[in-house]
């Protein structure tokens, strides 16, 4: 399975690129991961809501450019479904049996995902009620990800 992490942005902390690079290189025992980095759309200082909506479905163009036909996409957001690492484990291993051979998960800039590309996902997921950081998010969801695919493959990470 190819599994896409289509995330708006590059990673600036030197740490959160290595703690992304050890669980890409984990899940490469699984999984063909892969990160695709569209560059966010430039907002000014403090910007009013039109402005935000504008860059969102700007970057919706940049993230669906990335998202090929047949594939499952997954939208990262704050109000979607809060799910166990077993239910994500199920989940990723339904898609596969489904027939999808690329599963996209897609985590947009600090001011989120565009409306009208959540409503287009298959699934729409929340890490938790909580917010985080943009960058530990995707630090976060790389590991829930590899430890589902790890639960799926019995392998003694997950306790």
């Amino acid at each position: 399975m190819n599994v896409n992490f289509i995330a708006m942005g590059k990673l600036k902390e030197s740490w959160y690129r290595e703690a992304c690079a050890e669980y890409m290189k984990r899940m490469g025992a699984f999984v063909t991961p892969k990160v695709i980095e569209p560059n966010p759309v430039d907002l000014p200082q403090n910007p009013n809501q039109a402005q935000i909506d504008k860059a969102l479905a700007q970057e919706a163009e940049r993230i669906r450019e990335h998202i090929r036909p047949a594939s499952f996409t997954v939208a990262m957001c704050i109000e979607g479904k809060t799910i166990s690492s077993e239910q994500l484990a199920e989940k990723l291993s339904d898609i596969g049996n489904r027939g999808f051979s690329t599963v996209n998960f897609l985590v947009g800039s600090s001011h989120g995902l565009d409306e009208g590309l959540k409503r287009s996902a298959d699934l729409r997921i929340s890490m938790s009620p909580m917010t985080f950081p943009h960058s530990l998010a995707r630090v976060m969801l790389m590991e829930q990800v590899y430890r589902a695919f790890s639960i799926l493959n019995n392998s003694k990470y997950h306790k």
